[in-house]
């Protein structure tokens, strides 16, 4: 059963708008190997991206969908569809609009697997209080790579579809594929002879700068300390505390591609993800991207998955003369406030997927994540699904609503953690921190939460979001570094100039 939203109680609920563009017209959707796809005497797909099809290199359009990881994952060009969703039932909407639209489709998929198929690509706002909007969309063509091959799928308003029709879109929807070559090279136009810390400005001409307002740091740290005394009181065992940083082009448009390239290369063990639900006549508005190391949930033929992540080191404060990961190991699994905070995220995860399974296997101890910028303390779970009456089991969009928002990004005890936060944070978080992925026609579908990332409001304005975990020993200036740490990756990737 879902867990109830904690951001209503049932006098104050509302209603959940839905609004869906014109779907009715698509007829067909055709999936094919990309090897056949590049060997069509008509297809701009080269011999050499067939061979070595690394989604990174498909990073060229700031108006694409993403989700991959490692050059695995899935890209989407184009718009056929979309659906807008606010309010209580915004998962309950979009799942309906997708079954109902699926349904109408003939799908011709020889591959028949996971991700192959119509698929759609969702973004969830963490509130159901929230204006921001949510929802599904589904690109026109897309590209799809697993450990297993690639393939592309094309969705049309044609009765049949053909090789030749997938050819076509491919020319018409992908500006270019850039060349092969080591992940630091997907970017070329980064300064490839240093790391993720580098200045950003050595790679372009624009000079993005943020805008960081010292009085709203110092009113977040109060913040801090009063959600710490809720603890000491015994209302709350943990709260997450977020805010957010506004980046401005300085008169020249943020440059999406190249962040989404930089995070994809700097952060290949993440979800580099973007998506923009609502369709804007500035198709620049509302974008959200990023680079998350969460996965909230993944359904895979009756399995779910996840990796819970709680308990953070910046790197850069590690002292010399110790190696590094020694240094986090023993900071992370020996410190109290870490482990707690990390106990609490997966008891929240277990609690919202009992009443979906007989049996959730997870790490006997959790290990330590090591990202550019920050080590975490991670946990994999994964659990087999118990089918309903009618035989199936339920899909990837109802468990990420039973399971969001969990207690890394919210706390505990959930309701209380959300009423202290909108109460505390004086901002709609808006997408951030809200689920983020894909779904299938057969309702697998993978989800993370939308962290180390942000929104691009404008051409040449985003919003970039960070939280932190609150215990009882926080101490709200290290939550504070703590926060400009998990800042670092976005910005960066954005060409931000350094806090000296």
């Amino acid at each position: 059963m879902p867990t109830s939203d904690p951001f209503t109680t049932p006098e104050d609920a509302t209603s959940s708008p839905v609004t869906a563009s014109p779907a009715a017209a698509l007829r067909s959707s055709l999936t094919v190997d990309l090897a056949e796809v590049a060997a069509h005497p008509d297809s701009p797909v080269t011999a050499d991206f067939a061979a070595n099809p690394d989604l990174r290199r498909l990073l060229t359009a700031d108006d694409a969908s993403v989700w991959t990881i490692g050059g695995l994952g899935l890209i989407g060009f184009g718009r056929a569809a979309n659906v807008v969703v606010t309010g209580d039932d915004r998962f309950t909407g979009a799942r309906a609009w997708w079954d109902e639209l699926t349904a109408g489709l003939s799908i011709v998929d020889p591959l028949s697997r996971s991700a192959t198929g119509p698929v759609a690509f969702g973004a969830f706002a963490f509130a159901r209080t929230s204006t921001a909007a949510s929802g599904l969309v589904l690109p026109e063509l897309v590209i799809g790579h697993d450990h297993d091959g690639a393939w592309v799928t094309l969705v049309s308003t044609a009765p049949e579809l053909t090789i030749a029709d997938v050819a076509e879109a491919w020319n018409r929807l992908v500006p270019t594929v850039l060349p092969a070559g080591a992940p630091e090279a997907l970017a070329p136009d980064a300064d490839t002879t240093s790391g993720p810390g580098s200045d950003p400005d050595s790679r372009s001409g624009s000079n993005p700068h943020a805008v960081e307002d010292e009085a709203a740091a110092r009113t977040w740290c109060a913040s801090v300390e009063e959600g710490v005394q809720l603890i000491r009181d015994g209302q709350l065992e943990k709260l997450v505390l977020a805010r957010a940083v506004t980046v401005q082009g300085d008169g020249q448009p943020l440059d999406l591609t190249r962040a989404l390239r930089r995070l994809a290369a700097d952060y290949d063990t993440c979800w580099t993800y973007c998506v923009r639900i609502a369709d804007h006549e500035d198709r620049h508005a509302d974008t959200l991207f990023g680079a998350t190391p969460e996965r909230l949930v993944r359904v895979l033929d009756g399995t779910l998955h996840a990796r819970v992540l709680a308990g953070t080191l910046d790197r850069a404060s590690a002292p010399e003369g110790i190696p590094g990961s020694e240094w986090a190991r023993r900071n992370l699994f020996e410190d109290p406030k870490q482990r707690a905070e990390h106990e609490f995220a997966i008891g929240s995860l277990l609690g919202s997927v009992a009443a979906y399974t007989e049996e959730v296997e997870s790490s006997t101890d959790p290990f330590v994540l090591e990202l550019p910028n920050v080590w975490h303390l991670a946990s994999d779970v994964s659990a087999d699904l118990t089918p309903g009456p009618d035989g199936t089991v339920p899909s990837a969009l109802e468990l990420v609503e039973a399971v969001h928002p969990t207690a890394a990004v919210c706390g505990t005890p959930t309701h209380e953690a959300a009423e202290a936060i909108a109460r505390l944070e004086g901002l709609d978080r808006g997408l951030y921190a809200g689920p983020v992925g894909w779904l299938d026609s057969r309702h697998n579908g993978d989800f993370g939460i939308a962290l180390r990332g942000g929104v691009r409001r404008t051409e040449d304005t985003a919003q970039v979001y960070a939280g932190c975990g609150v215990v009882e020993a926080s101490v709200p200036a290290e939550e504070l570094a703590e926060t400009r740490a998990k800042l670092r990756p976005v910005l960066n990737a954005l060409g931000v100039t350094p806090r000296s």
